[in-house]
């Protein structure tokens, strides 16, 4: 729709416009959306039977809300996809430092203009994207910063004394009037500065330097906040938490499919990237696998959390290093190798905190110990299960691999190893492509030499092969037969 023309107060009169507060015309909204069964939040994946309904409740009920979760779950976007239920545009007037409603002006501004202008006070639309109001709580805010000060400068050049209301400056919270306010991450906001929210929140008033001012903002306050002490940082004064209407709780996505989905939709990818390179799904999910491995590591500190931008971000760089190879080898298409997920290891460094036993193991092995265990832990899912104790003279599925192995032989790939030359070397391998091929019946057949390369990563990670990182790339090798051959 497109903004409406300016009009006047008497013009506004004449239509069917009348003022109600954001919290009725959040919920008005909501109603109206849900009674058509329509989603109330695009966008959100995971969150459809538990964020999302709590979120509705809370709006029906004009609460304010805090969502309280760990990082990279989404809080801030929640709050900035509540301005779809906005009207698309407010009438205010015109000149307003605090978007005064025409017919419900709280302001000595607005109140005098109209006092001196009339049926002829001028209207200016405001659309709902510019009702969206962000501030980051760090230690430095200040009252100021929020609510207000006195401003010596009007007060010298209107000459009026610091007694008068006009010499008052106003703060970013009473400039979001018939706004959405989010307040992101409240706890780092000093104590002394969340008392000072205590007056707006509950009896509409704000107080700046001994003015006592009494104006009734309707403002939607979003806080956001994390459970967990793991910075230098405060808490929530209770009562302010008491004087916060809903707590809502986010996390994290409960299974890969849902963790898969976030990511693409979330991933940068050019149309260029994603149709010259080709992704397995089992690509796709090893890498999300890395997620929740990291979530349960002994390495990683819980209580950070470990955020979907991960994930996110690794995918990228999976792409990436597929690019560059493509760049180099000038192959015109290629397929995501296991060699690949080697770039997506400054991904996960920059996006988890470690343990003190992380930090001994060192930040690399760490990310190189979250891929095997994904490795593992995705391996029975797709080849027969790896015994921890094997019978004796019982032939196994891995046998003719392993033997080619235990031969002196060696596989290495290079990272930017040519497509002829990447196939070449893992068709080599003896019985590589046979288990392969006979467990490829459900998947696509582009993802072939992917399957055959995780086999090899997965026959590491259950310590049946030995994988060394070289400057160049990866190489397999069978360290106990090669060194009984040498005997």
């Amino acid at each position: 729709m497109e903004q409406p023309k300016n009009i006047t107060l008497k013009e506004l009169k004449k239509t069917s416009y009348q003022p109600k507060t954001i919290q009725q015309e959040l919920a008005d909204n909501l109603r109206a959306r849900i009674s058509k069964g329509e989603t109330s939040f695009d966008g959100l994946i995971g969150y459809d039977n538990t964020v999302i309904p709590d979120l509705e409740r809370a709006i029906l009920s004009g609460h304010n809300i805090n969502l309280l979760g760990l990082r990279g779950q989404a809080k801030t976007r929640l709050a900035r996809k509540m301005t779809g239920l906005l009207d698309e545009w407010i009438p205010v007037i015109s000149g307003s430092e605090i978007n005064d409603d025409p017919l419900k002006p709280i302001s000595s501004f607005a109140k005098e203009l109209i006092a001196e202008k009339g049926d002829e006070t001028p209207i200016t639309w405001m659309h709902r994207e510019e009702r969206f109001f962000e501030k980051l709580a760090t230690p430095d805010v200040t009252v100021a910063d929020l609510i207000g000060d006195v401003d010596p400068i009007k007060a010298a050049t209107l000459k009026l004394t610091y007694a008068d209301e006009k010499v008052l400056h106003f703060g970013m919270i009473p400039r979001a009037h018939r706004c959405i306010f989010v307040l992101n991450e409240l706890p780092d906001l000093q104590a002394r500065i969340q008392v000072a929210l205590f007056s707006i929140l509950q009896e509409k008033e704000i107080q700046v330097r001994g003015f006592k001012l009494r104006l009734p903002l309707e403002i939607q306050f979003v806080f956001t906040a994390n459970p967990e002490d793991y910075t230098n940082r405060g808490n929530i004064v209770t009562p302010l938490k008491d004087r916060i209407g809903s707590q809502i709780l986010t996390h994290y996505p409960h299974n890969v499919e849902i963790a898969k989905r976030i990511t693409e939709q979330e991933a940068q990818i050019s149309p260029e990237k994603a149709t010259n390179i080709h992704i397995p799904e089992l690509a796709k999910e090893l890498l999300e696998q890395i997620g929740f491995e990291a979530r349960k590591s002994e390495y990683v500190d819980a209580k950070s959390g470990v955020s979907a931008r991960m994930s996110i971000t690794a995918y990228e760089n999976l792409f990436s290093s597929a690019e560059r190879r493509l760049l180099i080898t000038q192959d015109e298409n290629t397929c995501i190798r296991m060699t690949d997920f080697l770039g997506v290891i400054p991904a996960i460094n920059g996006k988890i905190e470690l343990v003190y036993e992380g930090e001994q193991e060192g930040a690399n092995e760490v990310s190189f110990h979250l891929i095997s265990m994904s490795i593992k832990s995705l391996f029975p899912k797709y080849f027969p299960k790896i015994e921890k104790l094997e019978k004796p003279n019982e032939p196994g599925p891995y046998d003719e691999i392993l033997g080619w192995f235990f031969k002196d032989n060696e596989l290495f790939l290079e990272d930017d190893l040519s497509e002829k030359n990447y196939k070449k070397a893992l068709d080599d391998v003896h019985g590589l492509s046979k288990i392969a091929k006979k467990h490829l019946a459900d998947l696509d057949k582009k993802d072939q030499y992917f399957l055959m390369e995780f086999l090899l990563w997965g026959l590491e990670s259950h310590q049946k092969l030995n994988k060394l990182r070289r400057l160049e790339g990866i190489q397999f090798k069978d360290s106990l037969g090669s060194f009984i051959n040498r005997l």
